[in-house]
């Protein structure tokens, strides 16, 4: 008897345990498919989302360099482009649903490489074989590095599943680790934007901070959505919750400053420059975020950590490299002469027109290295007509303006 009413002891205890363990890696085939399917749909997505960027790039390029009085939104090929972009966001959307966080978001290095290679494909100047390979060789270099990384992160990226109910979602969200987490990251965000808003600090590094901390609670929370979404649709509606929508709000709100943080800093520095420290910076924070919240290397061992963080690092060279040989454009402002304007007269000492001089450079405008510019880009010179008049006269007239001819 005693024997007997221990063992129903064990019974009533074990569904107790079993509700007490924590997220834990799934060792059945059936985990590792998730990963796939969620690897592939991100990088699909980035593909994807790639392809319609330049798409929508091309289509602007191409009005600006044409007579076509319309609008870039009246083009079949921006829309186009809008509708891949879509495509490719829903895309890796869905990824979330299906691999662990810390796994996606690294996969991002897959869109930086297409435009590297569409670039490449579609370059319209000509260039001699060893004169391109001199050119490209960096891309090369840090496209066969990206490809190599993205390997290592698919091949030994964590492997903790979970389903994303409201109840997990909640157990997860008031866990001391991540509220431990939230607090050293909002005391770091106004910090940074105590220094960027009232010390003028627009350093680079502060303005992509701001976006990496903002876009790691963006990927949580669409992570959440999407599991979310995806648990409802297998039969077990998540919808109902307050959760669900508290976190939709989060996902629309930091998505929405992630996106002014980067507007601006597109406005002060070079977008090879954003694109690359804000991979590094956005992909870092977004993985101690789902390490975190998500616990997504509970149970891995020490070897499969150490590979992933390689293939952390080997993304990060090939991203650097790849946006390390982009071409920085020469910035070109013209001025209007004020010779060259309709209806102004010259100005006279003595009878003798002031004009601008042109024998050396361009001394005024921001343009001062002019060696290599194109006669076209000098200021054009208005024939002036001298009247002449008697000593009794009274004071001369402004002279006249002469346009030049259209053949001229």
């Amino acid at each position: 008897m005693e024997g007997g009413s221990s063992a129903a002891l064990q019974l009533q205890q074990l569904p107790v345990a079993t509700a007490a363990v924590s997220v834990q890696p799934h060792t059945e085939p059936f985990s590792y498919k998730e990963n796939l399917i969620g690897a592939l749909l991100a990088i699909f997505g980035h593909l994807v989302s790639s392809i319609a960027l330049n798409l929508q790039k091309y289509s602007h390029i191409r009005l600006a360099g044409s007579k076509d009085p319309r609008a870039f939104f009246q083009t079949k090929s921006w829309w186009c482009g809008l509708l891949l972009l879509l495509l490719g966001e829903l895309g890796v959307c869905s990824s979330y649903a299906f691999a662990p966080l810390s796994l996606v978001v690294p996969l991002a290095a897959v869109s930086v490489v297409a435009s590297a290679i569409i670039g490449i494909i579609f370059i319209k100047e000509k260039w001699k074989p060893k004169e391109f390979l001199r050119r490209h060789l960096l891309s090369f270099l840090g496209c066969g590095l990206a490809v190599v990384g993205t390997y290592l992160l698919v091949t030994f990226g964590p492997n903790s599943h979970e389903k994303m109910t409201a109840e997990n979602i909640t157990r997860h969200l008031v866990s001391w680790p991540f509220l431990l987490y939230m607090l050293v990251e909002i005391i770091v965000f106004c910090l940074l934007l105590y220094f960027y808003k009232e010390k003028n600090a627009n350093y680079i590094v502060v303005i992509l901070l701001l976006v990496a901390l903002l876009g790691s609670m963006t990927v949580v929370t669409v992570k959440a959505v999407a599991g979310m979404v995806l648990v409802s649709i297998q039969g077990d509606l998540q919808l109902d919750s307050p959760i669900f929508y508290i976190m939709l709000v989060c996902m629309a709100a930091t998505a929405g400053y992630q996106a002014t943080f980067l507007a601006q800093a597109s406005q002060l520095y070079d977008s090879a420059q954003i694109a690359s420290m804000g991979y590094i910076l956005s992909t870092a924070a977004a993985i101690s975020a789902g390490a975190t919240f998500y616990l997504d290397f509970t149970g891995e061992d020490v070897l499969h950590i150490c590979m992933f963080a390689l293939g952390c690092l080997t993304a990060f060279l090939g991203v650097f490299l790849i946006t390390r040989n982009r071409k920085k454009p020469v910035p070109f402002e013209p001025y209007i002469s004020m010779d060259a304007m309709p209806g102004m007269q010259n100005m006279h000492d003595k009878g003798t027109a002031v004009q601008p001089d042109l024998k050396a450079s361009f001394s005024y405008g921001a343009l001062e290295n002019n060696e290599h510019v194109p006669e076209v880009c000098s200021p054009a010179t208005l024939p002036v007509l001298q009247e002449q008049h008697s000593p009794r006269a009274g004071p001369a007239p402004p002279c006249r303006v002469l346009q030049h001819p259209k053949e001229e």
